[in-house]
């Protein structure tokens, strides 16, 4: 999919390309948009309301990576998720940003989960809307980010290979380089390295996944149905989306009864879930520090032994 992201030279540039010629900000009001940007409601003086979100220039790969997955998601038509409208950086301000539509949140509607597991087994049925090379069905067709850390999209022929270069190894040649993990620690994750195939397995086929798919990455729409946001999208096996979910007090049981009935797991799900943790538990060690080392010792101690 050749996805077009016209890159504006300023804030201003962007708005009158995407809202006429005679629009400017009304109002700006700082609104949450989670830990890594600033993010601002703005209103126009024509009455329309869009979404900032902002981070220093040097970060401009940041929303590049953003709306590309946003817009990868969008081409499913399985879910929905906030239109993305443009992207730059504002030289005068120092400043990159990505615009998008504003999304007024609404109540959720009685089966917001049911719907939500359905949408997301949708989403990873679709055939990905990403041109990959030939026999190199995952990866991505360009680096992003998770959190504010680079995430490697390097294409491969086969998810375990994918899951051990891309995920697993710069995670931990990251942590030890900044000190987390103890010569015990290297051994085990070197064992565990060395011995993915004993657990993990191929997908039936490849996925769009979202990829940081936890309770802060989803709102209501307006119309009370389940909205993605905050992608670190790529393709792989969908279970790391489950997984993902589950980590942090996890879904309602309906989502994930609706996401079974809509497309079962491959049996073993739940003896591999605690490996795809490891991923996200040493992202989370890498960005935020040391009160995450347990998590990943455990999981390295559970699959080592």
């Amino acid at each position: 999919m050749a996805v077009s992201l016209q890159s504006y030279v300023s804030l201003g540039e962007a708005l009158r390309a995407c809202t006429g010629e005679g629009t400017k900000i009304k109002d700006r009001r700082a609104v949450h948009g989670g830990d890594c940007n600033d993010a601002y409601l703005l209103t126009l003086t024509d009455g329309r309301r869009v979404f900032l979100k902002s981070n220093h220039i040097g970060n401009a790969h940041f929303f590049t990576a953003e709306a590309r997955g946003l817009r990868a998601i969008a081409e499913t038509k399985a879910i929905a998720v906030p239109k993305v409208l443009a992207c730059g950086t504002d030289r005068e301000t120092q400043t990159a940003f990505l615009l998008m539509e504003y999304i007024e949140e609404g109540k959720k509607r009685a089966d917001f989960f049911e719907a939500f597991g359905r949408n997301l087994a949708a989403m990873h049925r679709a055939t990905p809307p990403v041109q990959m090379p030939a026999g190199k069905p995952c990866g991505f067709d360009e680096d992003n980010i998770i959190g504010f850390r680079p995430q490697v999209n390097t294409p491969h022929a086969d998810w375990i290979s994918f899951y051990r270069d891309c995920r697993l190894l710069p995670q931990l040649r990251d942590a030890q380089a900044a000190g987390y993990l103890l010569k015990e620690d290297l051994q085990q994750a070197d064992s565990v390295i060395s011995r993915l195939d004993r657990w993990l397995i191929e997908p039936e086929s490849a996925s769009l996944v979202h990829g940081d798919l936890w309770g802060g990455n989803y709102m209501t729409a307006a119309d009370g149905s389940a909205m993605l946001i905050d992608p670190a999208a790529y393709i792989g096996h969908r279970e790391v989306d489950l997984a993902m979910s589950e980590m942090f007090g996890g879904f309602p049981a309906a989502f994930y009864r609706a996401y079974q009935e809509a497309y079962p797991l491959q049996p073993g799900y739940e003896d591999r879930r605690p490996l795809y943790d490891l991923y996200q538990m040493l992202n989370h060690l890498n960005q935020f520090g040391g009160s995450y080392l347990g998590s990943v010792r455990r999981i390295l101690q559970r699959y080592a032994s």
